[in-house]
């Protein structure tokens, strides 16, 4: 048999990566719809159990249809790098049943009481209650500062020896704001820190914080991975593999964040054409931001496409193009974007993200409902704010409707 080429393009990763023949010889992999898996004898089953012995035991610990997710993403975010010995990057990913079980496992797995995370500003909305208000009383805080000023950020670690990790989410959301990868990362490791890196609005296609020297990354797999908000769920890849193959799987085992075998078929499905969506979200979203930059009726655009977004040299340092997302701010406040979302026709009121069709959103009132209003203001969602997943339609379509629902 001749030796297997390796796969040089991204989308041939992204359709080929994680797929094994199964002994049917299905041309897709199956929906194991299996709670649990048989032995052949009872010493097999000692040997699963014990470690001795690869296989499946119970679908809360894994399946094979969400193998071939975990493997196909861990693929996607090494695509074309090398660890420090030259030889390709491996990780470890573990599928969950949402971003927040991924972002659940991570710092459960990582984090002691009094531990302090240093984050920034603008987090999504449940990443910020998480770390408000249900860490705390496991003795783990949050020190929250502008990551994008490096010298407080050093400060802030040189001030406080109990902070243990650096958590980020490049581009935030709502406020599209970046934070620099590498340069956060080498600081984290000069104080032995861990570096944590939500990339669901980036996707492996745009960004791989592995390669600035990120240690963990978290996805929403519901938004752009999927793509076609068909179902729910998150993943969390670590560089160090055998932490995540013992303790860390342990951890996401006893917390019971499993995804499952449907979901992750539709994941698998999806992936596919993750690159050209991305290409059609970008293409999208920079001519989205130039019309509404020019608009009488919008006061600010927050796209890092945009030159006038001042993270846009970071995010041209660490990204393939600029995403999918954006979110703008309308002049009449609350009540232009009450207005403003009643009057789109083609567009979708909806939250979430990722899918192939345009969805507005006001964050204030819907996926940052439970942050303090004070909070809120400082971090820059405002109640005249507007977050966009941009879709793939026409786009003659998508501006055609943005245009009568700011008349």
């Amino acid at each position: 048999m001749k030796k297997k080429i390796p796969l040089t393009g991204f989308t041939s990763l992204a359709i080929h990566a994680g797929h094994k023949t199964e002994s049917n010889y299905a041309h897709q992999v199956p929906i194991y719809a299996s709670s649990t898996y048989v032995y052949e004898t009872a010493e097999q089953g000692m040997r699963r159990f014990s470690g001795k012995e690869e296989g499946y035991i119970y679908s809360r610990w894994g399946n094979p249809t969400m193998t071939e997710a975990e493997e196909k993403i861990a693929a996607m975010e090494t695509f074309d790098l090398r660890d420090n010995n030259g030889s390709p990057m491996l990780v470890k990913g573990i599928l969950h049943s949402s971003g927040m079980a991924a972002i659940s496992t991570m710092m459960l797995s990582t984090l002691k009481a009094g531990d302090k995370i240093l984050t920034h500003y603008s987090l999504y909305g449940g990443t910020d209650e998480l770390v408000h208000k249900v860490l705390p009383s496991l003795g783990i805080t949050a020190i929250i500062l502008d990551l994008r000023d490096l010298q407080k950020a050093e400060d802030a670690i040189n001030a406080d020896r109990s902070i243990k990790m650096i958590y980020m989410e490049t581009p935030a959301n709502p406020t599209i704001q970046c934070v620099d990868m590498e340069e956060l990362a080498r600081l984290a490791k000069k104080f032995n820190l861990l570096v944590a890196c939500d990339n669901t609005f980036a996707t492996p296609y745009l960004q791989q914080p592995f390669k600035y020297g990120v240690d963990y990354i978290m996805h929403s797999t519901t938004k752009f991975l999927n793509g076609h908000g068909t179902a729910i769920g998150g993943i969390l890849l670590g560089r160090d593999v055998e932490l995540m193959n013992t303790h860390v799987t342990k951890v996401h085992r006893l917390l019971g964040g499993n995804a499952n075998p449907f979901d992750s078929f539709l994941l698998i499905q999806g992936m596919k054409t993750l690159e050209l969506r991305m290409n059609r979200h970008c293409t999208n979203a920079m001519e989205v931001a130039t019309f509404l930059e020019q608009h009488t009726a919008v006061s600010k655009v927050n796209y890092t496409g945009l030159s006038s977004h001042p993270d846009h040299c970071t995010a041209r340092k660490q990204m393939k193009d600029f995403g999918g997302m954006l979110s703008f701010e309308l002049k009449k406040g609350l009540q232009g974007g009450i207005n403003f979302m009643n009057q789109l026709q083609m567009c979708v009121r909806t939250v979430s993200l990722g899918t192939c069709d345009t969805l507005l959103s006001h964050p204030a009132s819907m996926t940052h409902h439970g942050v303090p209003k004070e909070m809120k203001d400082k971090y820059g969602i405002t109640d005249g704010l507007i977050r966009m997943n941009v879709g793939i339609e026409n786009i003659n379509d998508i501006l055609a409707d943005l245009e009568q629902a700011l008349s």
